[in-house]
């Protein structure tokens, strides 16, 4: 019975480590992502939208991003709110396209990032408590109600245990890689 509880997190514990890795994808490294721009919201025809719904997003060199918006109509707000976006890259707008100059990572700015990632690594840490919690609590429930014998609770500790580790291991190597890039 304990078992049927640990499976309902797995996909929980999955979704927040996906989480992660999306919210890491947006964090600058030296290099050039479209994953860092795709997300900016652009006010168009008095409506938000996403960057990637606007325009096709490319990296055409190692710190530069080009951006050709489907409609020539929505041009002008994307161009402003990459402006205002904090890439901290210059735009230029050639023709129909825009393209985004990151410039080179300062050792500050390097070190605020790598702050930020260990600020995603905790709060992801402390998900992943809260869904520990939860599971262990409904173990001890069914514990009480006589639904789990007091060894089985003990082996789903364990279990679950096990699992969260395994999952913390992952925040780890995901966070650590991030770090690395950042420093390249």
């Amino acid at each position: 019975m304990y078992q049927e509880i640990i499976d309902k997190v797995k996909p929980e514990l999955d979704k927040v480590v996906v989480f992660l890795e999306n919210e890491l994808a947006k964090i600058r490294t030296s290099g050039a992502s479209a994953s860092l721009v795709e997300d900016i919201e652009v006010e168009c025809f008095g409506q938000n939208f996403s960057l990637k719904q606007l325009a096709s997003i490319s990296v055409t060199g190692p710190r530069e991003i080009t951006i050709h918006p489907w409609d020539k109509s929505y041009f002008e707000s994307i161009e402003k709110a990459v402006a205002r976006s904090s890439t901290g890259a210059s735009t230029i707008a050639d023709g129909d396209t825009i393209r985004l100059n990151l410039p080179p990572l300062s050792a500050e700015h390097r070190e605020n990032l790598s702050k930020l990632v260990a600020q995603k690594k905790e709060e992801t840490r402390q998900t992943i408590r809260k869904w520990r919690g939860d599971a262990w609590n409904q173990i001890q429930d069914l514990t009480t109600e006589g639904k789990i014998r007091e060894d089985d609770k003990f082996r789903a500790k364990d279990k679950l245990q096990e699992i969260i580790d395994d999952y913390n291991e992952k925040i780890d190597k995901l966070t650590e890689n991030k770090i690395k890039e950042i420093s390249l």
